[in-house]
């Protein structure tokens, strides 16, 4: 059997390698607290949840659904970037539906890139960026996120030879794994940048609602120019809990939804659109849920800092995500770390270095465990030497 060269290049994905251990661990007796994967304990908000009862029973539904999504979603789309970001869109050609945006990233990449092409990716950042990259036989370029910069790439630094061959750019914010956030600014910046040297952006935008205090998440399409040389995927995976449902959308310049949409209509029948009819009442419906899984994730991100920081942990508190990014004590990298505390203490994070070399001497916590095991894991960690 000839297993394809791409496959290959492209490493196992962390998410699923970190289920297998701690699944073996669990086999064998062990109890394991994982704080690695942003998966929210809190179930799908209820009104969500019962219009899809009702509609899984529509025959009509039943049937393929519509390539570039249902019309009554992409108008929730478009209505809740105008409340929320003040950005309007034509649901006709500036917005559609996804299998989450996970699908969205990989499909953007093949829409865009051909053999030997570079793409400008953030490191560390969300593996998919690179694997989606190099499946469509493209070259990943680097662009730091140091700490000194606020995890923010510095367009300057980019190679002048490497931009002209770049044809798309990665970015995420408010961001995963570093839970750095951006402003208005930074992404008109991005934009500059983006247009001088005809390369697309591909915001990431999965973390835009979970935001902490004040602090209210642009959308890059608010910045002047963007629409049209950028494209912004969202998912309804996190403010609404429904990371197994896989619904999220693209909207954005309408050329590059085009161009994303002949990959999809010829790799993909779209999402159930049951599922997007619970979609449209998540986005149009009572946000109330949404206020509260703020809160919930503010007391676990307090706690956790501070629990951090009292024991000697180097770490900022995040105004986005239900991440915390924080420095491996000295003495340790990133993956040394991280089997220390499965070894010591049954309790998983993900190594810094599992998003890229710039990752390196940082670990992510994900904050969506039960508190009770929150709060256990930080007790075994305080029992530990570091």
């Amino acid at each position: 059997m000839k297993i394809s060269e791409r496959i290959k290049k492209v490493p196992p994905y962390i998410s699923a390698e970190i289920d297998k251990k701690v699944a073996d661990l669990t086999k064998k007796g062990i109890d394991v607290i994982t704080l690695a994967i942003g998966d929210p304990d809190i179930p799908t908000p209820e009104n969500i949840i019962k219009v899809m009862e009702r509609e899984i029973h529509n025959p009509a539904y039943h049937r393929y659904p519509a390539y570039e999504g249902s019309y009554e979603f992409r108008c929730a789309v478009a209505r809740y970037y105008s409340k929320r970001f003040e950005v309007e869109l034509d649901p006709d050609t500036e917005v559609m539906a996804l299998i989450g945006s996970k699908e969205g990233i990989v499909n953007t990449a093949y829409a865009f890139i051909d053999e030997d092409d570079y793409a400008l990716i953030p490191d560390p950042a969300y593996p998919v960026y690179k694997t989606a990259t190099l499946f469509a036989g493209g070259i990943p370029y680097t662009m730091p996120l140091l700490k000194e910069n606020k995890f923010l790439p510095d367009f300057t630094k980019v190679d002048k030879d490497i931009a002209e061959k770049a044809t798309i750019m990665f970015l995420c914010y408010p961001n995963n794994p570093t839970s750095a956030v951006a402003n208005k600014e930074f992404f008109e910046e991005a934009i500059e940048f983006a247009k001088k040297y005809d390369i697309v952006i591909c915001h990431d935008s999965a973390y835009a609602d979970i935001i902490y205090e004040d602090y209210k998440a642009p959308s890059i399409l608010s910045a002047k120019g963007a629409k049209e040389t950028a494209i912004e995927l969202g998912s309804l995976s996190k403010p609404y809990r429904m990371t197994g449902w896989r619904i999220g959308y693209a909207v954005g310049n309408k050329d590059i939804i085009k161009a994303l949409g002949r990959i999809k209509t010829n790799v993909d029948s779209g999402q159930f659109t049951a599922i997007q009819s619970a979609a449209v009442e998540a986005l149009s419906g009572p946000q109330d849920s949404v206020e509260e899984f703020r809160r919930i994730l503010t007391k676990r991100r307090n706690f956790v800092f501070e629990a951090l920081k009292d024991m000697g942990f180097d770490v900022e508190l995040p105004q986005g995500t239900f991440y915390i990014w924080a420095s491996v004590p000295k003495g340790y990298i990133s993956a040394s770390f991280a089997e220390y505390l499965v070894d010591k203490a049954a309790v998983v994070v993900i190594p810094g270095n599992a998003y890229g070399e710039y990752g390196e001497g940082f670990f992510r916590i994900s904050l969506t465990t039960p508190d009770d095991r929150i709060d256990e894991a930080l007790s075994r960690m305080r029992k530990l030497k570091f």
